[in-house]
Protein backbone atom coordinates (compact mmCIF):
# COMPACT_ATOMS: atom_id res chain seq x y z
CA UNK A 1 0.00 0.00 0.00
CA UNK A 2 0.89 3.09 -0.78
CA UNK A 3 2.32 5.19 2.46
CA UNK A 4 2.87 8.43 1.00
CA UNK A 5 -0.39 9.87 2.17
CA UNK A 6 -1.82 13.34 0.40
CA UNK A 7 -4.20 15.18 1.65
CA UNK A 8 -5.73 18.16 1.34
CA UNK A 9 -7.89 20.16 3.30
CA UNK A 10 -11.01 22.35 2.28
CA UNK A 11 -12.66 24.70 5.07
CA UNK A 12 -15.46 26.46 2.99
CA UNK A 13 -18.29 26.47 6.00
CA UNK A 14 -16.24 26.23 9.36
CA UNK A 15 -15.71 22.75 9.64
CA UNK A 16 -12.85 21.59 7.87
CA UNK A 17 -13.62 18.79 5.09
CA UNK A 18 -10.42 16.29 4.28
CA UNK A 19 -10.08 14.94 1.06
CA UNK A 20 -8.07 11.71 0.23
CA UNK A 21 -7.33 9.19 -2.41
CA UNK A 22 -8.13 5.42 -1.57
CA UNK A 23 -5.22 3.53 -2.95
CA UNK A 24 -6.09 1.48 -6.43
CA UNK A 25 -4.93 -1.77 -4.75
CA UNK A 26 -7.48 -0.76 -1.69
CA UNK A 27 -10.36 -0.07 -4.24
CA UNK A 28 -9.74 -3.15 -5.70
CA UNK A 29 -10.31 -5.14 -2.48
CA UNK A 30 -12.78 -2.98 -1.29
CA UNK A 31 -15.21 -3.68 -4.33
CA UNK A 32 -13.72 -7.96 -5.14
CA UNK A 33 -15.29 -8.01 -1.14
CA UNK A 34 -18.60 -6.10 -2.03
CA UNK A 35 -18.96 -8.32 -5.19
CA UNK A 36 -18.26 -11.41 -3.11
CA UNK A 37 -21.11 -10.39 -0.81
CA UNK A 38 -23.64 -9.68 -3.39
CA UNK A 39 -23.09 -13.08 -4.51
CA UNK A 40 -23.32 -15.17 -1.24
CA UNK A 41 -26.75 -14.43 0.17
CA UNK A 42 -25.95 -15.37 3.89
CA UNK A 43 -23.64 -12.84 4.06
CA UNK A 44 -26.03 -10.34 2.55
CA UNK A 45 -28.48 -11.08 5.05
CA UNK A 46 -26.38 -10.92 8.28
CA UNK A 47 -24.06 -8.45 7.07
CA UNK A 48 -27.19 -6.09 6.17
CA UNK A 49 -27.37 -2.38 7.27
CA UNK A 50 -30.29 -0.24 5.83
CA UNK A 51 -32.82 -1.31 8.40
CA UNK A 52 -30.47 0.86 10.60
CA UNK A 53 -29.94 3.68 8.05
CA UNK A 54 -32.44 6.15 6.19
CA UNK A 55 -30.91 5.52 2.46
CA UNK A 56 -33.48 4.78 -0.03
CA UNK A 57 -31.47 2.50 -1.94
CA UNK A 58 -30.80 -0.90 -3.13
CA UNK A 59 -28.66 -2.54 -0.79
CA UNK A 60 -26.56 -1.34 2.42
CA UNK A 61 -24.26 -3.49 3.79
CA UNK A 62 -21.29 -3.49 7.14
CA UNK A 63 -17.75 -4.49 6.09
CA UNK A 64 -16.99 -7.41 8.61
CA UNK A 65 -14.15 -6.70 11.06
CA UNK A 66 -11.86 -9.26 9.57
CA UNK A 67 -11.91 -8.08 6.24
CA UNK A 68 -11.62 -4.47 7.09
CA UNK A 69 -8.57 -4.99 9.30
CA UNK A 70 -6.45 -7.12 7.27
CA UNK A 71 -7.14 -5.34 3.68
CA UNK A 72 -5.58 -2.36 5.14
CA UNK A 73 -8.94 -0.17 4.89
CA UNK A 74 -9.10 0.06 8.95
CA UNK A 75 -5.07 1.47 8.84
CA UNK A 76 -6.50 3.73 5.70
CA UNK A 77 -9.27 5.36 7.55
CA UNK A 78 -6.87 5.78 10.81
CA UNK A 79 -4.00 7.19 8.99
CA UNK A 80 -6.31 9.47 7.28
CA UNK A 81 -8.48 10.92 10.06
CA UNK A 82 -4.47 11.59 11.83
CA UNK A 83 -3.43 13.53 9.20
CA UNK A 84 -6.52 15.53 8.79
CA UNK A 85 -6.91 16.38 12.04
CA UNK A 86 -3.37 17.30 12.70
CA UNK A 87 -3.42 19.31 9.66
CA UNK A 88 -6.81 21.10 10.32
CA UNK A 89 -5.73 22.16 14.64
CA UNK A 90 -2.80 20.68 15.85
CA UNK A 91 -4.15 17.60 17.49
CA UNK A 92 -2.09 14.80 17.60
CA UNK A 93 -4.81 11.66 17.50
CA UNK A 94 -3.79 8.47 20.33
CA UNK A 95 -7.52 6.78 19.97
CA UNK A 96 -9.17 5.56 16.88
CA UNK A 97 -12.14 3.53 17.71
CA UNK A 98 -14.28 2.20 13.96
CA UNK A 99 -17.91 1.93 14.89
CA UNK A 100 -18.88 1.08 11.68
CA UNK A 101 -18.08 0.33 8.33
CA UNK A 102 -20.28 -0.03 5.42
CA UNK A 103 -20.73 0.10 1.49
CA UNK A 104 -24.25 2.04 0.13
CA UNK A 105 -25.50 0.51 -3.64
CA UNK A 106 -26.93 3.28 -4.87
CA UNK A 107 -28.59 2.85 -8.25
CA UNK A 108 -31.19 4.79 -10.66
CA UNK A 109 -33.54 7.03 -8.85
CA UNK A 110 -32.79 6.13 -5.97
CA UNK A 111 -31.40 8.94 -3.18
CA UNK A 112 -30.02 9.01 0.49
CA UNK A 113 -32.20 12.08 2.34
CA UNK A 114 -30.63 14.72 4.16
CA UNK A 115 -28.61 13.11 7.92
CA UNK A 116 -26.01 12.95 9.93
CA UNK A 117 -23.95 10.29 11.67
CA UNK A 118 -22.91 8.83 14.80
CA UNK A 119 -19.56 9.09 17.02
CA UNK A 120 -17.04 11.68 15.76
CA UNK A 121 -15.74 11.96 13.05
CA UNK A 122 -17.48 10.02 9.41
CA UNK A 123 -16.33 9.92 5.75
CA UNK A 124 -17.49 8.30 2.45
CA UNK A 125 -15.57 7.58 -0.46
CA UNK A 126 -16.41 5.86 -3.98
CA UNK A 127 -15.91 2.98 -5.39
CA UNK A 128 -18.03 2.79 -8.92
CA UNK A 129 -19.64 5.91 -10.22
CA UNK A 130 -21.68 5.58 -13.59
CA UNK A 131 -20.05 7.33 -16.70
CA UNK A 132 -23.08 9.27 -16.89
CA UNK A 133 -25.30 10.30 -13.79
CA UNK A 134 -27.68 12.36 -16.50
CA UNK A 135 -28.96 16.12 -17.16
CA UNK A 136 -31.79 18.49 -16.18
CA UNK A 137 -32.62 20.18 -19.19
CA UNK A 138 -32.25 23.97 -18.76
CA UNK A 139 -30.61 24.51 -16.09
CA UNK A 140 -26.94 25.10 -15.04
CA UNK A 141 -26.49 23.37 -12.16
CA UNK A 142 -26.99 19.67 -12.03
CA UNK A 143 -26.95 17.74 -8.69
CA UNK A 144 -27.76 14.07 -10.43
CA UNK A 145 -25.75 11.80 -8.12
CA UNK A 146 -23.90 14.13 -6.10
CA UNK A 147 -23.06 14.40 -2.79
CA UNK A 148 -23.87 17.51 -0.81
CA UNK A 149 -22.64 18.72 3.02
CA UNK A 150 -25.14 21.39 5.05
CA UNK A 151 -23.76 23.45 7.43
CA UNK A 152 -25.79 26.26 8.49
CA UNK A 153 -28.01 28.39 7.32
CA UNK A 154 -27.70 31.34 4.64
CA UNK A 155 -24.43 33.29 5.32
CA UNK A 156 -23.25 36.91 3.56
CA UNK A 157 -20.25 35.71 1.71
CA UNK A 158 -19.58 32.42 3.35
CA UNK A 159 -21.66 29.33 1.71
CA UNK A 160 -23.82 26.45 3.91
CA UNK A 161 -23.53 24.03 1.49
CA UNK A 162 -20.41 22.44 -0.48
CA UNK A 163 -21.44 19.74 -3.48
CA UNK A 164 -19.30 16.62 -4.17
CA UNK A 165 -19.03 14.83 -7.79
CA UNK A 166 -18.11 11.36 -7.05
CA UNK A 167 -15.28 9.84 -8.42
CA UNK A 168 -13.52 6.58 -7.81
CA UNK A 169 -11.05 6.33 -5.16
CA UNK A 170 -11.86 9.79 -3.71
CA UNK A 171 -12.56 9.67 0.17
CA UNK A 172 -13.95 12.69 2.27
CA UNK A 173 -13.80 13.18 6.16
CA UNK A 174 -16.14 15.73 8.39
CA UNK A 175 -17.46 15.87 11.64
CA UNK A 176 -20.15 13.40 12.26
CA UNK A 177 -22.63 16.20 12.87
CA UNK A 178 -22.58 17.44 9.23
CA UNK A 179 -25.64 17.29 7.33
CA UNK A 180 -25.43 15.16 4.43
CA UNK A 181 -27.83 14.34 1.58
CA UNK A 182 -26.86 12.27 -1.58
CA UNK A 183 -29.34 13.25 -4.87
CA UNK A 184 -30.50 10.44 -7.12
CA UNK A 185 -29.47 10.24 -11.17
CA UNK A 186 -30.92 9.14 -14.01
CA UNK A 187 -30.48 7.64 -17.51
CA UNK A 188 -27.78 4.82 -16.68
CA UNK A 189 -28.90 0.87 -15.00
CA UNK A 190 -24.50 1.67 -13.95
CA UNK A 191 -24.02 1.60 -9.99
CA UNK A 192 -22.80 4.10 -7.91
CA UNK A 193 -21.20 2.44 -4.94
CA UNK A 194 -19.70 4.42 -2.11
CA UNK A 195 -18.10 3.29 1.39
CA UNK A 196 -18.91 5.43 4.47
CA UNK A 197 -17.90 5.08 8.52
CA UNK A 198 -18.56 6.89 11.52
CA UNK A 199 -15.40 6.54 14.23
CA UNK A 200 -14.15 8.10 17.61
CA UNK A 201 -11.13 9.69 18.37
CA UNK A 202 -10.01 10.76 21.50
CA UNK A 203 -12.13 13.06 23.81
CA UNK A 204 -10.53 15.62 24.51
CA UNK A 205 -9.43 16.41 20.92
CA UNK A 206 -13.36 16.18 19.84
CA UNK A 207 -14.76 17.99 22.93
CA UNK A 208 -11.69 20.74 22.68
CA UNK A 209 -12.86 24.13 23.54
Amino acid sequence: MNKNLEIQIAKPFGPSIAKVKIPDELVLKLNDYVDGVIKDESKSKSQDFGGKLIGQVTQEFRLDKNFYKSSGWLEFLGKSVSSWILKSNGSSVQTFTILDTWVVRQFKNEYNPTHWHSGHVSGVGYLKVPKNLGSIPNKTKNPNGKLELIHGSKQFLSSSTFSITPKVGDFYLFPNYMMHTVYPFTDTDEERRSVSFNANVDEKIYNAI
